[in-house]
């Protein structure tokens, strides 16, 4: 079997002009690979919301990481002050990847 190593897979749900910020952070904290997946509907406390075609409006996306421990912590320190004036949803988790010198 291909040897694995840990890392963190950190997801944050994010309004999509919001990304380009989230994306800088990634960037500051030498985080060098991201995705960016676009949401069509979803639902949460407030309710159930649709991407909005015409406006764009309630447009949604997931950024999709994959970090070492330490730099998914300072990743998450640095998106915490973002997380309640924003409405962000983080989670990180940890996964077995690759070539994880890549991470």
């Amino acid at each position: 079997m291909v040897a694995t190593v840990q890392r963190k897979r950190i997801e944050i749900l994010v309004d999509t002009p919001l990304v380009p910020r989230i994306i800088a952070i990634a960037k500051k904290i030498d985080i060098s690979g991201w995705s960016v997946i676009k949401i069509a509907s979803g639902g949460g406390r407030d309710g159930r919301w649709d991407h909005d075609e015409i406006t764009g409006a309630a447009a949604k996306s997931i950024v999709l990481m994959i970090a070492s421990e330490e730099k998914a912590g300072s990743f998450a320190d640095e998106v915490a002050p973002l997380l309640e004036s924003h409405g962000l949803l983080i989670t990180i988790g940890n996964v077995e990847v690759v070539r994880g010198d890549r991470f």
